[in-house]
């Protein structure tokens, strides 16, 4: 590797020597990036493609001047001369469109804050895909406390747990998905791995602070040809890489609030010469409003790049989390009715550490070819702590408490290679990649000390009572994609991928039983391995058209396929079993939809889609044979079909009723998804046409924003309708991990005013305090109804500098 690095360095220095850098820029009216824009050399015929950020860099031997021409799709072709060796940037303007007077405005001045990505960005192709773009600092919410409930307020069908305090863990699902630990997406940060196990545990713990970001990028069930087999899609947290013209900037965020709550976050970043840096470090800590919730977090983060010449960057990202919860368990309905703020167990503790380190490389080989590397590995762990049995049992703190410690060692390589082509003089852009990937879970049970602390060790480290396992996976994969420009208004995006996937698992559990009375008639350790590989082949394929420039329709047809996990092979909870010939699931997502931006004043998504679930895990009410008790049996239940649409829009209202020039905004935003979701071709003639679980059927978020100069207010709504929590239906459970999601609504209020340099924010959550749930536990944090935030006031104080 250190010789192809070096041999690379003489190139790029023996071609500086030579020739001169001619470096650009091309953008729209707007000032706004045009990727795939085109320049010529009249002179020698070469053609330089732009980047996805708009910029055309490349070597020439050629005097001045240079007689240059540059095309657009939907553009009026530019023709200028370079008369010296500086930077330029070109405004290109739209064919068939007068060019009138245009103001460019930061995004804080009443521009839209949620977009879609572009149909190339950086090495990635989204040409076809529904795909949304969130950018925090735009959202007029305090950012603080990480609630997710705001943050994705603008994406339509998402169904958000809320069951912690200070927004330490995220868990959102879409579509009939199971929101558990963002469990159903394919979870990243600057697009490397951020959950637990990609595929054999792909729940995340770790979610990055809000403030830190620079956007939040979402693809649905079409992701899975680029960044693996998840049925819900991509989630990528993308960090800030600091500012773009200064050498040094410094911000630190300070925030109070409702039962306890601190929070402080204080950032660095700059950029000089080829060197680019950013980190932060973030502390927060709470009582929680129930008693057993307070909570301790911190969060780490620096990145530093660096251009080592004009075409090749090298850069590297740290990042180290750590948090300490205690947990107030859950509560039966009737509990729940008579008191939320109740707490009925006082020794549930967990404790997670979060480690990444990742190098990532970009090499333009030539003016349309560039190679992207990132190399990961996460060291990290988490552990539970407390009581495992239901809820309406009293935890004696003589008694010992389960334990539950997972360590995770993975390591990792995604490869992308993007290069732009022309056919008949349309653009065209071909991106294949490969994904070598080790994981390794470490996982143990059994019995830690009685008592209420946090002490997390086992009682008998040699012979543990629950199971002690390894998890070892490997994950090969190879994919393609080509966005083919039909003509200007046809887009075509085939894709396929495949996958080798090889898990396993080796290790013994503790077989245990016991009498009515308690006397133990059966104790011996069972030795037991497993191990499934499989090679998985999933194709695609994506289509875009433009009626008219501002708008598209598209459609996008992509396979999709999830492995079982390493908590389905072997965990003792006295709450759920698993079924021993579980199986893979597979299905596919379907997409078609409406969408576009008029003026940039509205902003609209409208699609309808269908999510086939073919082999579906799911979990059935039952009674165990041995314990004559109800428990939770998780298998694979049927197959299942969720068919809905999906509907966003958001439009000013000021600029609408007044096109002059103006510091005011009233911006108005409404999602909608209406869903139905059903299983069908079931064993099981009891789940046949029953409601797929953690699907409501209508769920709807709305909010208005009015802004002027550094002054902005805004309100939110959301109502989610009653739902299931398993496949059986069941409407009640007296041990309350199974049954309904009551119909629930809540309302948020929030407000904030910048000023030089100063930043003061107000946010009030749950306005009218209503008392509701999202959430029904088998395990941690509960087992059992586990209840939401009630009345919460956040203030924060900002300075940079």
């Amino acid at each position: 590797m250190n010789k192809w690095l070096t041999f690379i360095f003489l190139l790029l220095s023996i071609s500086a020597i030579s020739q001169t850098l001619i470096e650009g820029r091309i953008v729209d009216e707007k000032g706004d990036p045009l990727p795939s824009a085109i320049v010529l050399e009249k002179a020698n015929g070469q053609t330089h493609m732009a980047d996805p950020d708009g910029k055309v860099r490349w070597s020439t031997t050629s005097p001045l001047p240079i007689e240059l021409e540059v095309r657009a799709l939907g553009y009026r072709v530019e023709s200028f001369t370079l008369n010296a060796f500086r930077p330029f940037v070109i405004r290109m303007i739209p064919k068939n469109v007068e060019l009138g007077t245009v103001e460019v405005k930061d995004r804080k001045e009443g521009q839209m804050s949620s977009f879609r990505l572009r149909n190339i960005e950086g090495t990635a192709v989204y040409a076809g895909k529904k795909t949304e773009l969130i950018r925090p600092d735009d959202l007029p919410s305090n950012l603080a406390a990480n609630n997710a409930r705001q943050i994705f307020s603008r994406i339509p069908g998402l169904n958000i747990w809320e069951s912690d305090d200070g927004g330490i863990q995220l868990g959102v699902g879409a579509r009939g998905l199971n929101p558990n630990r963002t469990s159903e997406f394919n979870t990243r940060v600057n697009g490397y791995d951020l959950s637990a196990d990609a595929l054999g545990y792909p729940e995340t713990y770790y979610t990055p602070a809000a403030e830190s970001l620079e956007r939040i990028e979402v693809v649905r069930g079409a992701a899975s040809l680029q960044y693996g087999t998840q049925f819900g899609g991509m989630i990528n947290f993308v960090h800030k890489t600091g500012p773009e013209d200064q050498p040094f900037e410094f911000t630190t965020r300070n925030s109070i609030g409702s039962y306890g709550f601190f929070n402080t976050f204080n950032s660095l970043g700059g950029h000089k010469g080829g060197l680019r840096y950013y980190g932060y470090a973030q502390y927060k800590k709470g009582d929680g409003w129930r008693p057993n919730s307070e909570y301790e977090y911190r969060d780490i983060y620096g990145s530093v790049s660096y251009e080592v010449g004009p075409r090749l960057k090298l850069g590297l990202d740290i990042t180290s989390m750590a948090y300490l919860a205690h947990q107030p368990g859950g509560l039966t309905d009737r509990q729940f009715e008579e008191d939320p703020t109740q707490s009925f167990r006082s020794r549930n503790w967990f404790r997670v550490n979060w480690n990444i380190l990742a190098f990532h490389l970009d090499l333009d080989m030539n003016e349309s070819t560039h190679l992207n590397s990132r190399t990961f590995g996460l060291f990290a762990g988490r552990d539970a702590l407390g009581l495992l049995s239901r809820i309406n049992r009293i935890d004696d703190p003589s008694l010992p408490r389960d334990l539950i410690m997972d360590e995770y060692a993975n390591v990792g390589n995604e490869t992308r290679l993007l290069h732009r082509y022309q056919i008949s003089e349309q653009p065209q852009a071909l991106l294949t990649g490969v994904r070598i990937y080790r994981g390794n879970l470490h996982r143990q049970q059994g019995l830690a000390p009685n008592g209420e602390e946090p002490e997390f060790s086992f009682q008998n480290p040699d012979r543990l009572e629950g199971s002690d396992y390894r998890f070892p996976s490997t994950n090969l994969a190879w994919f393609t994609e080509n966005v083919f420009h039909l003509s200007e208004r046809w887009t075509l995006t085939p894709g396929i991928r495949f996958e080798f996937i090889d898990t396993r698992s080796d290790g013994y559990y503790r077989l245990i039983q016991t009498d009515q009375a308690g006397n133990i008639l059966v104790d011996e350790v069972v030795d037991d391995s497993r191990e499934d590989q499989r090679t998985i082949f999933l194709a695609g394929i994506g289509m875009g058209y433009h009626p008219v420039e501002f708008a598209e329709l598209y459609f996008n047809f992509s396979q999709n396929y999830r492995a079982i996990n390493f908590n389905d092979m072997r965990v003792v909870n006295p709450n759920q079993k698993v079924d021993p010939d579980l199986q893979d699931e597979r299905g596919f997502n379907l997409d078609i939809g409406f969408r576009g931006n008029w003026k940039g004043w509205v902003d609209w998504d409208v699609s309808g889609f269908l999510l086939h679930y073919g082999n579906r895990i799911g979990t059935i009410l039952k009674v165990d044979e041995e314990l004559q008790i109800p428990i939770r049996y998780r298998t694979n239940v049927a197959s299942s079909y969720s068919a809905g649409m999906e509907i966003f829009a958001e439009a000013d209202l000021w600029k609408l009723i007044k096109e002059e020039k103006t510091a005011n905004s009233l911006r108005l935003f409404t999602n909608v998804a209406v869903i139905r979701a059903r299983y069908y071709d079931s064993e099981e003639s009891a789940f046949e046409g029953n409601q797929v679980e953690w699907v409501p059927p209508l769920n709807i978020k709305t909010g208005l924003t009015f802004g002027r100069g550094g002054f902005h207010v805004q309100g939110l709504f959301t109502f989610v309708s009653e739902h299931f929590t398993d496949a059986t239906n069941a409407v009640y459970d007296p041990y309350a991990v199974s049954g309904i999601i009551p119909t629930y609504w809540v309302s948020d209020v929030s407000m904030g005013f910048e000023w030089k340099v100063w930043t003061i924010e107000a946010s009030c959550n749950n306005v009218t305090n209503n008392s509701y749930f999202t959430r029904r536990a088998a395990g941690y944090p509960g087992p059992g109804i586990i209840p939401a935030n009630p009345r919460t006031f956040t203030l924060t104080l900002g300075l940079t500098l």
